[in-house]
């Protein structure tokens, strides 16, 4: 076995170290949980038979307790592409569960929001938080305690790492997930581009903007492009949380059944009471949360990671920050360009070999953990393999050289020797900046700043014509505390038109950006943020502000002690904002996960 990376060997031993007060207490609360889980004989009848009187065929298995009883928490919908298969999923897998001895239960459902739906809109403002909120939906979901094991059906953005929070609370019980995959190829990436951005310039109107999308997002499934959804299925097989390979294999194929078959019989053997345990707890490790942030720099992922990983992370009771990752992105080489890194899609990455390849060549340079406890049997370098079948039968095969070197190159001759974020940091506070997607002459911008408050504001002065020279556009008051921390996505192309314009142009913002921003070189999820007198909210207009990569600088030569800090918009209501109060006065800094519920909860 190649020796493991010495920074990746480094950074881990600091997150152990970092973690072992809380991630003790977690270990003992799930050994505790485990320990009085409750005996289905030992409930009362009435108990038993509120939790199994819709089960109808599976009452006299559950009542007997034949074999395991697993629990589906699903976030199925139909408004959302990605999650529409979702709706014959538990039928099926109650089919296939009986095919093993177990049973299943829709144990309950969760919030999916499509933050392609509410991007620019009102409703963004709730998307962070939903994954509180999923979380919260999960637990209230098994809190039955009626299960063995707990399958999770979800894909999108805040939706994985929310229903992964909320099961990490029933770590003593086994978990999988189950994708759905994504949908089919639509139009070129690069045509879709240029007609957003001919319609930010006013040189095409709504129909011709609003077909080529359709052209884009056009049937059930993930959306192709590598943003937060498929970089949530990317960390899936780095944490060893799938069946190996189900990632990116369309709704359905065949296989994407046969891989669901499967996860369905893994669940059911790897229940306290067989003799393969693996409990969600164990799984989801110290060294499973580094190769979740290998596996992000590797393939260029989405920066909303940099949020969601800490999260996710203290669920488990593991302390990781922006230091750990951006000394992990000066080891982990970028071996893989999707669009919006580079020309191709999820499908032609799949094609090209995929996680299989990805897994495998990270292995094979030593920089990732393979001593991780997966859900397969055969440890994390089953998850180097790609899945087919031979004679109707589920297999396993090398996936063999890169299918197209132009997407995914082997570790050891990589797109770029340093993964795709990085960390800047000055007298502006701390930010992240996502180097793979930008062309490294643009990783250093020094410009006068404008201030906003808002990305309406923004677009107006493009519009105006007021954007066009070299600019830092600040975008402040846009932290969890403040609004929510929406993305800022609809940013994106009027940016990236003054950028083709010949201009050199910086984004600055304590919000998030979407995981499909691209070439503009952005300082994202500014901490401290603007509300409450963070250094965003003292600069001024032609403030000089430097963002630069490769020095991991944020810093402007304003004298911001002199300054009071601006007056922090009134928060808007209306889509339910108002409901969310409590999630914005309690949420903790981006870092750390911008989450209100781990800070309530004290994790």
């Amino acid at each position: 076995m190649t020796k493991l990376n010495d920074t990746i060997h480094r950074v881990t031993q600091r997150v152990i170290e970092n973690s072992r007060k809380s991630r003790g207490d977690y270990l003992e609360l799930m050994e505790s949980e485990g320990d009085r889980q409750v005996d289905r004989h030992s409930l009362s009848c009435s108990n038993l038979a509120h939790a199994f009187a819709g089960a109808e065929e599976d009452q006299e298995a559950i009542k007997a307790a034949r074999g395991p009883n697993l629990g589906v928490v699903t976030a199925y919908n139909d408004m959302l592409s990605a999650h529409q298969p979702y709706y014959r999923y538990p039928e099926r897998m109650k089919i296939w569960a009986r095919e093993v001895g177990a049973t299943v239960q829709v144990a309950g459902g969760t919030p999916a929001m499509c933050d392609g739906v509410t991007q620019g809109e009102a409703g963004m403002e709730l998307s962070l938080f939903s994954r509180d909120t999923i979380a919260l939906s999960t637990v209230v979901a098994l809190s039955h305690a009626m299960y063995d094991g707990v399958a999770l059906l979800g894909i999108c953005d805040k939706i994985v790492p929310g229903l992964l929070m909320g099961a990490l609370r029933f770590g003593h019980l086994p978990a999988i997930f189950l994708p759905s995959g994504p949908m089919g190829t639509g139009i070129p990436n690069k045509e879709k581009q240029k007609t957003r951005q001919l319609y930010a310039e006013g040189k095409v109107g709504r129909d011709e903007l609003l077909a080529s999308e359709m052209g884009s997002y056009h049937s059930p499934g993930t959306c192709t492009f590598y943003g937060t959804a498929n970089s949530n299925q990317m960390m899936m097989e780095m944490m060893g949380l799938h069946v190996p390979g189900a990632a990116f294999v369309q709704p359905g194929a065949k296989l994407r059944q046969k891989l669901s078959r499967a996860a369905t019989h893994r669940l059911a053997a790897i229940h306290q009471e067989g003799d393969d345990f693996r409990p969600l707890s164990r799984v989801v490790d110290e060294k499973a949360i580094v190769n979740a942030a290998i596996g992000l720099l590797a393939t260029g992922g989405s920066t909303n990671h940099a949020i969601h990983i800490p999260a996710m992370a203290r669920a488990a009771g593991i302390r990781f920050d922006w230091n750990d990752l951006a000394e992990l992105s000066h080891a982990v080489p970028l071996v893989a360009r999707i669009y919006p890194n580079g020309p191709g899609d999820v499908n032609h990455f799949h094609e090209a070999g995929g996680m299989g390849y990805v897994i495998g060549t990270l292995l094979d340079e030593g920089l990732a953990h393979a001593d991780i406890l997966t859900v397969w049997d055969g440890g994390f370098e089953s998850y180097s393999r790609e899945p087919g079948f031979e004679d109707d039968a589920l297999t396993w095969r090398d996936p063999g050289p890169s299918g197209d070197r132009e997407m995914l190159r082997p570790a050891s001759d990589p797109f770029q020797a340093d993964g795709g974020m990085r960390l800047v940091e000055g007298n502006l506070g701390r930010a992240c900046f996502k180097s793979s997607a930008v062309a490294r002459e643009r990783w250093t911008v020094e410009a006068p700043c404008r201030v906003f408050h808002d990305q309406r504001s923004v677009n107006e002065a493009f519009s105006k014509g007021e954007l066009d020279k070299d600019v830092v556009v600040v975008v402040s008051f846009q932290g969890p505390r403040a609004n929510g921390m929406p993305e800022l996505h609809k940013l994106t192309p009027a940016l990236g038109v003054l950028q083709d314009r010949g201009y050199r142009v910086a984004l600055v913002t304590d919000g998030r950006m979407s995981g499909a921003s691209g070439k503009v070189p952005a300082a994202i999820h500014c901490t401290p943020e603007a509300l409450g007198g963070g250094p965003l909210s003292k600069l001024q207009d032609g403030d000089i502000v430097k963002v630069c990569a490769a020095t991991g600088e944020l810093s402007t030569t304003a004298d911001l002690d002199a300054r009071e800090p601006a007056k922090a918009p009134a928060p808007e209501t209306g889509m339910g904002r108002e409901y969310f109060a409590m999630f914005r006065a309690n949420a903790d800094g981006a870092e750390q996960g911008a989450s209100s519920m781990l800070a309530m909860a004290g994790l």
